[in-house]
């Protein structure tokens, strides 16, 4: 049997003392946990996410430090002329050169708030794809809701399916990266 089968499938019950029925591997618990941090770093779609939004981050890191090197050489080149020049006529060159840097800040601004906001986006875009599958666990164990781990004062560990959650996510969604067709 695959991994991705046997994830899908529920583990089997096994008879405990007293006639209770337990499941192997996962918690039978009202209440479950959850960190979500970790489930998204972790899994597939995660870790792919992190990387696109760093490569666009360094892409404008590099953008920005050109910018910057341009933008100084400009000053400079300003600065010298400044003798040669009446204070007027510099300070519309002046004037000019700062609106010129303002501009170009916001421009730059612009494009962090954009990275930023696309990795707003792909947390948004992977919790909603994983809902089924966390309802799906929440189900199995018999819970009734699945808490922030972070949010709850004293659990057992064994209440914790972050690390299951990642791996049935996973065997789901993969790296959420849409193929040729625009699916997954």
């Amino acid at each position: 049997m695959s991994c991705t089968g046997a994830l899908s499938l529920r583990a089997q019950e096994i008879p405990a003392i007293g006639g209770a029925d337990f499941q192997l591997g996962l918690p039978q618990s009202g209440i479950l946990t959850i960190q979500p941090d970790r489930l998204f770093s972790e899994s597939a779609f995660g870790r792919r996410a992190e990387r696109e939004i760093e490569a666009e981050g360094a892409v404008l890191t590099a953008e920005n430090r050109r910018i910057e090197a341009e933008l100084r050489s400009e000053e400079l080149e300003l600065t010298e002329r400044r003798s040669e020049m009446e204070p007027e006529a510099f300070r519309a060159l002046a004037d000019a050169f700062d609106q010129k840097v303002q501009e170009t800040r916001r421009r730059q601004d612009q494009k962090l708030r954009e990275i930023t906001q696309m990795g707003e986006e792909a947390r948004r875009e992977f919790i909603k794809a994983s809902l089924p599958v966390l309802q799906q666990i929440m189900q199995e164990a018999g819970a009734g809701a699945i808490l922030d781990h972070s949010s709850v004062f004293l659990s057992a560990e064994a209440a914790d399916i972050t690390s299951l959650a990642i791996a049935r996510i996973d065997a789901v969604l993969g790296d959420g990266a849409a193929d040729e067709d625009g699916e997954r």
